[in-house]
């Protein structure tokens, strides 16, 4: 197997697919990263946010993969997910289960409402997670299943302890929230009435895929430098009284060498550090302090970045404070203070993706802010001063 060219197929993938789906591209190279690295995925929020769309064209572009799919709810029983009983077979006075088609045939699984998980599918569901293996409704030998990772999803965090087990099981977790940038949401709205010329779609094959998984992210060296700097982290949460296991630290480090994989280098770096802002928190109110803490330690620029997100945030709070206020209002506030804040921040920000560049630091912390302060300006430039998005779009 040639790993190079997977990891540049599995680059283009994600290319492509940060096209198609606005405003997702930290997603969907978090998505794959999880994948290379043989972990679970939480994508966490509202629904209407192409969480499930995501997973299944990531699935679409791995030939000769199973997917499976299913919505949970409280009495979802565990035949349905791992295989129902035959019916013909019973008739005869055989206790069997059609696997074909099910959570035990799959190679990729996407798992909606997650924590509705029922209690009766819940152990079934844990040692699926955990050790890919299924045990049968008549006792006999556990079923290895072939499953490289889930993709789960739900709009609510869990509320009970017996969620909360599988919530633990879920390393890489992902906010996904609705369109920010006015623009984006109108060339949403267009491509529902406009056909789409035919998109790129680049495949990578399943054996070229596992081999990934199984021998080639293994392989990534794994430097004493980035070690101390997972130290150094671990102490840092742990004064802001933020505390991983052990084994959600280890499995870290598998997505560490994925990303560098992922990449095309053969050892991990500082750059791959930013992962791990997908997961070290549990509330989504700690992963702001976990994000500062891994770009504290990695990147200084995209600290700085941070705190110009800060202030963006601020006056995207001074602008839904102002709704129903006057026209004259609302442009006095974007002469006065909108418009020089934002201009500054962009400019600024440009400056630090230039010194990143330069230095081979990685620049997702910053493009992330610099599409939040575009999506705020489109906001000032639509809400506040009434432009038109196409005119707010050829503008950015």
């Amino acid at each position: 197997m040639d790993a190079e060219d997977t990891a540049k197929k599995l680059r283009m993938i994600g290319d492509e697919m940060s096209e198609r789906f606005y405003e997702r591209a930290d997603v969907v190279r978090t998505l794959v990263v999880a994948l290379l690295a043989g972990q679970h995925s939480l994508l966490l929020g509202p629904p209407g946010t192409a969480k499930s769309e995501m997973a299944r064209e990531l699935t679409g572009r791995i030939d000769g993969a199973a997917y499976w799919e299913i919505l949970l709810s409280k009495f979802t029983a565990p035949t349905r997910m791992f295989g129902p009983i035959d019916v013909a077979a019973l008739a005869r006075g055989e206790y069997r289960q059609v696997y074909d088609g099910r959570a035990t045939t799959a190679h990729v699984a996407f798992i909606d409402e997650i924590f509705k998980c029922s209690t009766a599918a819940l152990n079934e569901t844990l040692g699926y997670l955990n050790e890919r293996i299924y045990h049968p409704e008549n006792g006999g030998e556990p079923i290895r299943c072939p499953l490289i990772g889930a993709i789960t999803a739900s709009n609510e965090l869990p509320s009970e302890d017996d969620a909360a087990a599988i919530y633990d099981r879920l390393l890489v977790r992902i906010e996904v929230g609705y369109l920010e940038n006015p623009s984006n949401f109108a060339e949403l709205v267009r491509s529902a009435v406009r056909r789409p010329a035919a998109p790129a779609r680049t495949t990578v094959e399943l054996a070229a895929l596992q081999h990934a998984v199984t021998e080639a992210v293994p392989a990534v060296d794994v430097p004493d430098a980035i070690v101390d700097a997972v130290c150094t982290l671990r102490s840092a949460l742990r004064r802001r009284e933020l505390v991983a296991s052990d084994r959600r630290w280890r499995q870290a480090v598998g997505l560490l060498q994925a990303s560098a994989y992922l990449d095309g280098r053969p050892a991990v770096d500082e750059t791959d550090l930013s992962m791990l802002t997908h997961v070290l928190w549990d509330s989504p109110a700690d992963r702001p302090t976990v994000e500062r803490e891994v770009l504290h330690l990695v990147n200084p620029d995209a600290k700085e970045a941070l705190d110009l997100a800060d202030a963006i945030d601020e006056l995207e709070a001074q602008l839904d404070a102002m709704a129903g206020q006057s026209r004259e209002a609302l442009s006095d506030w974007v002469i006065k203070k909108a418009h020089n804040k934002l201009a500054t921040a962009g400019k600024r920000l440009e400056k630090l993706r230039e010194e990143a560049v330069s230095a081979g630091r990685s620049t997702a912390a910053i493009d992330r802010v610099t599409g939040r302060q575009r999506a705020v300006r489109a906001r000032v430039l639509t809400e506040a001063l009434g432009m038109d998005a196409s005119m707010v779009q050829a503008q950015l």
